[in-house]
């Protein structure tokens, strides 16, 4: 059975592939049909195949293992990858708008809206595809293509509906074409901004939420002679947590039986919890006299 991590980066692979064909077919269509709303579509699709291709090589490079350069692995490349989707985006967004407020004249010919029809519903598979394999892998990069995605359906959508608009009445709404395109670079400026700020998030070792931290509390103690747990953190380092573990344990045992017990915890939250990656954990006393309470990290 594929790891999560290949399957990931076999369906950022086929997005390469449809975003290049949509690529080609919308530009080469937009400028037969005299269409700036669908070339600017199809210049958001080419920037889908460099952020696509970075997700891809992200994820390639976040599966190899630790060596002694990097103890904690390289995930962390799949979170710059996605940083980069995120700048590209915005790039590409501004380019788009400075390009739709170029003064034009012609109307836009109707068989432009065919290749925006296809890649509305190319972009919805795929959306839906690279979203439930990128939570399935949590996978930064591979959810910022998803989102990625989803601004490409709702950009097609804004391009189809200002074609339509130019071809039908083109006293009223012959700039209808030009409108259409500059709303698409705001929708893709607003969504690179999107995934710049929670790639930047993950990399300033944001906590996960409240739900995954108490999930490593109370499989912790279910380990025998885990008596309470201190303090918790945890950091994500790619597709995976890493965790940092304060075990309380009775003070009277000894420094080798305490240490098996934190051997165990260890190992019993890597193997009930797939996504943390390595936990470290720091053997505190539990004092009898220390009122019960919920730490919080």
């Amino acid at each position: 059975m594929p790891t999560p991590e290949r399957t990931a980066a076999r369906v950022a692979l086929a997005g390469i592939a449809a975003s290049a064909m949509l690529a080609v077919l919308k530009i080469a269509v937009g400028l037969a049909a005299n269409s700036v709303a669908t070339v600017s579509d199809g210049v958001e699709s080419a920037a889908d195949v460099v952020s696509s291709g970075l997700v891809y090589l992200g994820l390639r490079i976040a599966a190899k293992p630790a060596d002694e350069d990097h103890p904690y692995g390289h995930g962390r490349f799949e979170t710059l990858t996605a940083l980069a989707v995120g700048v590209i985006l915005a790039a590409a967004g501004a380019g788009i708008c400075m390009n739709a407020v170029q003064p034009r004249g012609q109307i836009p010919a109707l068989f432009a809206v065919w290749p925006l029809a296809i890649s509305v519903a190319t972009k919805a598979v795929l959306a839906v595809v690279k979203m439930r394999t990128g939570r399935a892998a949590r996978s930064a990069a591979l959810i910022a293509d998803a989102w990625n995605d989803s601004v490409d359906i709702l950009s097609g959508s804004v391009a189809l509906i200002s074609v339509l608009l130019a071809v039908y009445n083109p006293g009223h709404l012959r700039s209808a074409d030009q409108y259409g395109a500059f709303i698409i670079g705001l929708i893709v400026i607003f969504m690179g901004f999107r995934v710049v700020r929670e790639t930047a998030l993950q990399l300033m070792d944001t906590m996960p939420d409240q739900a995954q931290m108490e999930a490593i509390r109370i499989e912790a103690l279910r380990v025998p002679g885990a008596l309470g747990v201190d303090k918790c953190y945890a950091r994500k380092t790619g597709l995976r947590y890493h965790v940092d573990l304060h075990l309380e344990v009775d003070p009277d045992l000894s420094v080798l039986a305490s240490h098996e017990i934190a051997r165990a915890v260890k190992r019993h939250l890597k193997d009930r919890l797939d996504w943390v990656a390595d936990v470290l954990v720091h053997v505190e006393p539990h004092l009898r006299t220390r009122p019960e309470r919920l730490t919080r990290s």
